[in-house]
């Protein structure tokens, strides 16, 4: 006879996503309402609370080099066809307005380009 303790921890629960009902969004190309290429999301942006902020685009640059990352609001992305890899993510904004927002680097107050075109502080999180 199994021994369990008193305290057992109850089973967890599952959700099964089935597989055109989403994806990851790691690594996937960003493209602008133009089609010009906007870069890569190399990283999602969440506050404390555990909500999705923004991302993180890894723009500009040749085959990676002289590349920085920008990190733009989530709310400025559209996902519309993401079945597979190859599909890219649509970003509201211009690539003269990503190119003229400033570095995202760790440690810092991150500075998030939103789909207005407006820079507005992010408020702070006590």
């Amino acid at each position: 006879m199994p021994v369990t303790p008193k305290d057992a921890a109850p089973p967890p629960s599952v959700t099964i996503i089935g597989a055109s009902e989403a994806h990851g969004v790691l690594g996937r190309d960003v493209r602008s309402a133009a089609g010009e290429d906007m870069g890569r999301i190399v990283d999602v942006v969440v506050d404390r609370s555990g909500h999705v902020r923004a991302a993180a685009i890894d723009f500009g640059g040749f085959l990676g080099v002289g590349s920085r990352k920008i990190v733009v609001d989530w709310n400025a992305l559209r996902f519309g066809k993401i079945a597979n890899k190859k599909d890219s993510i649509t970003l509201e904004l211009t690539k003269a307005q990503v190119a003229a927002a400033p570095e995202y680097k760790e440690d810092a107050p991150i500075v998030v380009l939103g789909a207005s075109g407006s820079l507005q502080p992010l408020q702070a999180i006590q």
